[in-house]
Order: structure tokens, then sequence, then C-alpha cells
């Protein structure tokens, strides 16, 4: 077996143990096979090396193509690779120093934890101190902290959709369209159900309303609105006086998200867990429409970054790991 027919070999081995592993591979598989049949074309002998690499890279679509296109080309290569360096150790994977590194998402700020139980606290201070906006503000914020949901799927729960019995959220029409069950921590049972009792209490509704609603004048018993809690948190986040760890200027609501998914990450790390096989189940726990944005957490936060190192760099094709 000559080196062209033994690359396609293992890129033909490599697509299909990640796609038993439930990943597609849709677009990122058909560039590594373009780069089997560049490398079977140009009769290269040897191993894989930086010139023949980025020379694929330039020529795509017949030279064509711009500086970035090359180099998400060679950021769809590098995972295969990465793991083509286990049978062939000469192997060269090109860096970000040949077309440049591709534009990326800001970085998120992580919570700490002292700083959710402070944003908590705040908010519980909020009036009048014989009103549900405290408890409404303390609970939804601990809620998003607890499970990583959107701003807008918190908002969107309704009475019926949080079932306590089970311990499970029912998140409908997502961002994108898709409906999922969150399994929520024992520890949030208690609060949910505090906040109910608080709720039903003062502003009494059926099933079928709004878990999460306003509390005074003419928003009482109705939705809380997307700005008005945003509102309400740079006001508290004044408050609190953070300082800014991640990309975006200022602490946001979503970074709470991010929290979230980042502190599981790093406790499947640190119980020394295959992260691997239990992306996929945080994948669709956050909703996400594609796997790779949440293996984006390994390589876009610097606490996973420095947990991860080079072990998981062979995760995603740039972003093509296509969730089912």
């Amino acid at each position: 077996m000559n080196a062209a027919v033994g690359l396609r070999t293992r890129v033909q081995e490599f697509l299909r143990e990640q796609r038993n592993l439930g990943y597609r591979l849709v677009s990122c598989g058909r560039e590594l096979l373009n780069f089997a049949s560049f490398v079977e074309d140009s009769m290269h002998p040897g191993a894989v090396t930086v010139e023949l690499t980025s020379q694929w890279a330039r020529e795509a679509h017949g030279g064509n193509v711009s500086i970035e296109t090359s180099a998400r080309r060679l950021v769809n290569l590098r995972p295969f690779l990465r793991w083509l360096q286990q049978f062939d150790v000469a192997t060269e994977v090109p860096d970000d120093t040949i077309f440049g590194s591709l534009p990326g998402r800001k970085t998120p700020h992580i919570y700490r934890a002292d700083e959710v139980l402070a944003l908590m606290q705040e908010a519980g201070k909020l009036g009048p101190s014989d009103g549900l906006r405290a408890a409404t503000y303390a609970t939804l914020f601990g809620l998003i902290s607890a499970t990583g949901l959107r701003i807008g799927e918190a908002l969107g729960l309704t009475d019926i959709d949080v079932d306590l019995v089970a311990g499970v959220l029912t998140v409908r029409g997502a961002k994108f369209g898709k409906s999922r069950l969150v399994p929520v921590h024992p520890s949030v049972i208690a609060p949910l159900a505090a906040y109910r009792a608080a709720r039903m209490k003062q502003v009494p509704n059926a099933q079928q309303s709004l878990f999460f609603v306003g509390s005074r004048g003419v928003h009482r018993g109705k939705p809380l609105g997307d700005r008005q809690v945003h509102r309400i948190f740079k006001q508290l986040r004044t408050q609190l006086g953070w300082i800014d760890r991640g990309g975006h200027g200022q602490p946001r609501i979503h970074d709470l998200r991010h929290s979230f998914a980042v502190k599981r990450l790093m406790l499947w790390h640190e119980q020394d867990l295959d992260l691997n096989q239990r992306m996929l189940a945080l994948s669709t726990y956050m909703g996400h429409a594609r796997i790779s944005h949440t293996y984006w957490y390994l390589t876009g936060v610097p606490e996973l970054m420095a947990l991860a190192g080079a072990r998981f760099e062979c995760f995603a094709c740039a972003g093509e790991f296509d969730h089912e």
C-alpha cells in the first residue's frame, strides 16, 4: 500500500471512529477526503508536511480563495493530523502562523461561586420588602446559574413546565425551535418550590401561566420582559462592582450559562472522566445546535485551556462536528 492509499485509509478510520462517537462530520469529512485526493494527485512521498498542507489549503477551488478560507481549511485539518501522529510521528501539524488565526468568539466572564451568591443576595434586597420582586430575580438568576438556561428559556417557562416532583424542566421552543427536558439538581428544587408558593400567594395564576412574572403595578402577573431583567441585572452588577474577566467589557447574564458549562467540564476533568464521551450529553442538555458550540469551551475559555492542554486538541473540525 503506497503512502497516498495509506493516508486515505487513515482518513476513513478517523471519520469512522468519530462518527461512532456520534459526530456526523459532514463538511469536515468532505474536506479530509479532498485532502487525501490532493495527496494522491500530488504523489507526495512520505509523511505529511506543513508545505503540503499549506499548498492544499491555498489551492482550494482553483486557488481563488481568501486567506481566511485557507486558514479555515487548516483548522479543519489539524485534528486529523494530530490523530495521525500516533501512527506516523513525522507528521507535521501546521500552526496559525501560516495564514493567521481565524477571528474567534469573545471570552465570557466565568463567575466564581461567591459572585453568584452575591448576585442572588443583592437581588434578594430588591424592594418592596413585602413584595415578590426580590424572590423573582434571586430565583431567576439562581436557576440560570444552576442549569445553564438561556435567559429567554428561563423567562419562557410556564408553571406546568416546572415539574418539581420529577425534578425536570420542559424547555419549549428554545433558540433553534427544539424543545428539551432539563433535569435539575436536587438543591434547586426547594428554592423553586419556595418561589412558586410565594408567587401563587401574591399573584394567583393558572398552570398555563408563566413561572416567572412581574409583581408591581401594571406588570403584576404579566411576563417578565428581557429588557426589564437586563436592566435589573445591570443595576445589581453596578452595585456589586464586579471587575470583568471576559472579553465583553462587563459580566453578562448570559455568562451565567457559560459558567455553568465551564464548571461542569472542569468537574469532569478533575474526576478524570472522558470529556469526549460526555460532550454529547452536555450539548443536548444545553440545547446547542451543534456539538462544536460545546467543544468551543475547551479552546475559548482560559480556565479550560489550562486544564485540557493538548489532550483535547483533536476534538473537532473547526466547528463542523454536527450533532444529530
